[in-house]
């Protein structure tokens, strides 16, 4: 090998072949960096091939999710007879009804239950399953005096019936005839607090739950012939309905968006699990960089020869090179095969119990994107120590060298190192669903990087200077963590990356867990009682008293609207922050008062007073306010009941929604709704609450006002709880990847400082030293280091925690002291284990084998 060759265009090729010459020895000492590199390649795949295939799904059955070609729906009041004739003109029309009602059996029990009501149409696509199968007409009809009723099957559970049994809604009797298996337009619906009641529209307006202001959400669905469904056809229907009726209120959604709240959380979830993902691959870079220091510590004789036979600094390199990439081409190329794989894995085991519509396929673009992500990760992790076979001196044929850790690769190669990592930043921001998100992500890992650097340096210099111990094996100790060639920088690093991830997951699990599912929070509502009419509201809250005499009850009306428009900007060109779009997504709980919210405090402007008289003013929470670029003074316009009203922002508050009390973003002035039509929520908080005593209040109100729906923020929470539950247990399996990384990382950092132990163990044993002694030696060495680099991640790990806890989710945020302590007992066990597993198999060397070869 001579520069010349290089100089001939024959570099490239003269370094693949001496690279594939390298290798034809095995992978030995290369198996952490390719399963470092797979795992995360595969996370990332994995991930991005799930919620591809997922959302394929949703766009190819949107039409059956949302039940028609387009969805118009209304909160508060059913379409006028000339909206439902304009409808009924373009194309089959169905009507369906939603709302929360309570369910009573014979016996007296009851149920909260989300009831749908639809017409003889429903539904006009997909198949409703049901067990009794029967004809939709025959099940719902009215015999006997009962109307039919399909329901879910946990709310025959609850109340102990079966099939053929009757309950009670409001003034009707419904019969249940079958269980609903599955609903074709369920995802559309959203989250539901109760199990699902399906009756016909004939048997809601029986209930006499229709009541003025009555909070039922009443949807009419298009479908267009099919000769004439194309896309331009569903868009000019929305857009000759909107014209039609510019005040309708209409709250729209097309086949292409069925869902779009279920595709924004597809969307936010997805970016999440891709960062764990690509934390993996960084955890994982550790490990490729021991590994790559390792084989160039291990191959200095081979790159001294190269050089004695007239290779240059940058021969070498490029053969090193090559190695690293095909290496990493082969361990992305597991991890792609394992990624692409998932979806189809997924749907096979559990296609029958998937309630969204997953379509398994190849997806390129998702594939592609995680291989550069692994090949970008190995050469940012891999060129410092590749940078450095540069230097290796020819001196190395003829003895032994300690690189000095401090001796840097030259600056070219620190250039293209920087370039590398810019690539990789600038993928991991470009490509995110929330840029803000990802960029916090790639600032954090550069913090943590780092941090852990410095505590590595911090350590060694502490050991340095130390006094000078007596105890021998104490000396050994300190001495083993700042001497050359030590291993305390890679295992800080190692270890430290999986610990911060360790430590951020339990917290936000805890969290999470105290939130919805541990005690209530102090004077938290028991109840909460929605639809009272307006005209009982005062005779409500005094039967609340009267029931429940140590009670406090919060008494306000309620009605529902959308923004259209703030500061003379429509809705949908606001640019709202990620924080802060919820509020323009759907319909919003309004209300209006003289006095000022229990919970709220004004921050900005004056309070209008009981007595206010003048022109409509709104009260706006503060982070939505900001959130939208709203300021005092801005008009805001929203939709009430097909009516646009237009009010000034008079004053912001802050207000504290985990007292679960009632409050709103929006709160009017007393005259803003002078004549709607609306309904009253109220809240029931108790002193001492029990089941037995929830149990009376429930039966008592249903008794009294059967109109009235009573919700208990225990079983509400229960809910939410599930759903979070099923977050955060795919959280835990994506972090478990970064877990395994971390384990392989610090498992390759004590397999690199193999040779240097052996080395050790033979001088210390020649010299005198018992095996105890050096096991109690190394033992003690892992377990300071472990224990340092743990406090660490339990300081950066909880902050991490916090963060997320208190700014991205709005919670409460208290410190899991027990899940903390657990993470550093683990983290010291899995030190000094695999730490003392290499130290047993270096003390098993015999001394005289070694010796020779010094």
């Amino acid at each position: 090998m001579t520069s010349e060759s290089a100089a001939n265009g024959r570099g490239a090729p003269l370094a693949l072949r001496y690279a594939l010459r390298e290798l034809r020895g095995g992978l030995r000492g290369f198996y952490v960096f390719i399963a470092c590199i797979a795992l995360g390649v595969m996370a990332i795949a994995g991930v991005g091939s799930v919620a591809a295939s997922l959302s394929e799904g949703l766009a190819r059955e949107g039409r059956t999710l949302l039940g028609g070609d387009a969805a118009f729906s209304l909160i508060q009041r059913e379409a006028k007879p000339d909206e439902v004739a304009f409808l009924r003109s373009r194309g089959q029309l169905s009507v369906a009804a939603t709302v929360r009602v309570m369910a009573r059996s014979g016996d007296g029990q009851f149920a909260l239950v989300e009831l749908k009501a639809v017409d003889g149409n429903y539904p006009m696509l997909g198949e409703l399953a049901l067990s009794p199968t029967m004809p939709v007409a025959d099940l719902l009809a009215e015999h006997d005096g009962a109307f039919g009723a399909a329901v879910d099957s946990t709310l025959l559970a609850r109340l102990g019936l079966k099939i053929g049994d009757r309950v009670t809604i409001g003034s009707a009797t419904f019969q249940m005839r079958s269980v609903v298996d599955a609903e074709p337009d369920r995802l559309a619906g959203g989250l539901g607090f109760g199990p699902r009641f399906l009756v016909s529209e004939a048997a809601l307006r029986a209930t006499g739950l229709l009541q003025p202001g009555s909070l039922v959400r009443w949807i009419y669905r298009v479908k267009l012939p099919d000769g004439a469904a194309s896309d331009a056809a569903v868009a000019k229907l929305i857009d000759d309905t909107r014209a039609a009726e510019p005040q309708a209120g209409w709250e729209i959604h097309s086949r292409d968006n069925a869902s779009p709240q279920l595709e924004r959380t597809i969307s936010r979830f997805t970016q999440f699990l891709t960062l764990v993902g690509l934390a993996a691959l960084l955890v994982g870079g550790v490990g490729v960089a021991n590994a790559v220091k390792s084989h160039i510590d291990r191959r200095h004789d081979v790159i001294a020869a190269f050089k004695a036979l007239g290779a240059t600094g940058r021969d070498v390199f490029a053969i090193y090179l090559t190695q690293v990439t095909m290496l990493a081409v082969i361990g992305s190329a597991i991890g792609l095969a394992v990624g692409a794989a998932l979806p189809f894995i997924i749907v096979g085991l559990f296609g029958k119990w998937l309630p969204l519509p997953v379509v398994p396929s190849l997806h390129p673009g998702e594939l592609l994107l995680s291989f550069v992500y692994g090949l970008l990760t190995a050469l940012a992790f891999g060129l410092w120590p590749l940078g450095r076979v540069h230097d290796v001196p020819v001196a190395a044929l003829f003895r032994e060298t300690i690189t000095g850790e401090g001796r840097r690769p030259r600056w070219r190669y620190l250039a293209l190192m920087a370039v590398v990592i810019a690539l990789l930043v600038a993928v991991a921001i470009g490509l995110a669903y929330d840029k803000r998100i990802a960029a916090v992500f790639v600032a954090s890992a550069v913090v943590v990087f780092v941090v852990l650097r410095g505590i590595a340096w911090v350590l060694m210099a502490l050991a340095r200077h130390l006094p000078r111990t007596g105890i021998t094996m104490l000396r050994l100790a300190i001495t083993n963590i700042y001497r050359p060639g030590a291993l305390t920088p890679s295992v800080v690093m190692s270890l430290g990356l999986g610990l911060v991830v360790l430590v951020t997951i339990t917290q936000i699990d805890g969290n999470l867990r105290r939130q919805f599912l541990a005690a209530l929070p102090d004077r938290a509502p028991s109840f909460y009682f929605i639809d009272i009419p307006t005209n009982d509201a005062d005779r409500f809250s005094a039967f609340l008293k009267q029931t429940a005499p140590q009670s406090t009850v919060e008494d306000v009306p309620m009605l529902r609207g959308r923004i259209v428009s703030a500061r003379g900007v429509n809705a949908e060109d606001l640019n709202p922050s990620a924080d802060s779009e919820w509020v323009l997504q759907s319909d919003r709980g309004l209300t209006y008062t003289g006095e000022i919210p229990k919970g709220s405090k004004v921050v900005e402007g004056q309070w209008w007073g009981a007595d206010y008289n003048g022109p409509p003013l709104v009260s706006i929470e503060k982070k939505i306010a900001d959130g939208l670029g709203l300021k005092l003074g801005d008009p805001i316009v929203v939709n009430v009941l097909g009516r646009d009203i237009t009010a000034t922002i008079g004053n912001m508050r802050t207000v504290d929604w985990q007292s679960l009390g009632i409050n709103f973003v929006l709160v009017f002035s007393p005259n803003a709704f002078r004549g709607a039509p609306h309904t009253h929520i109220a809240t029931l908080t108790e002193t001492h609450p029990n089941p037995a005593g929830d149990a009376q209040i429930v039966k008592a109100v249903a008794d009294a006002f059967p109109t009235v729906t009573s919700v208990r923020v225990r079983e509400a929470l229960e809910t939410i709880g599930a759903v979070v539950g099923n977050l955060v247990l795919a959280i835990r399996g994506a972090s478990a990847v970064t877990l395994i990384s971390a384990v392989l990382v610090l498992g390759g950092a004590l397999a690199a400082g193999h040779r240097h132990r052996v080395y050790d163990a033979v001088i210390l044993k020649t010299l005198g030293a018992t095996r105890a002694r050096l096991l109690g030696a190394y033992a003690l060495e892992y377990l300071m280091i472990g224990f340092a680099t743990a406090v660490f991640g339990v300081i950066a790990g909880s902050v991490a925690a916090w963060l997320i806890v208190t700014r991205l989710m709005t919670l409460s945020f208290v410190w899991q002291a027990g899940s903390a302590a657990g993470v550093v007992l683990v983290a010291l066990l899995v030190t000094v284990g695999l730490g003392l597993a290499g130290t047993l198999l270096a003390l098993n060397q015999k001394p005289a084998a070694v010796l020779r070869n010094l």
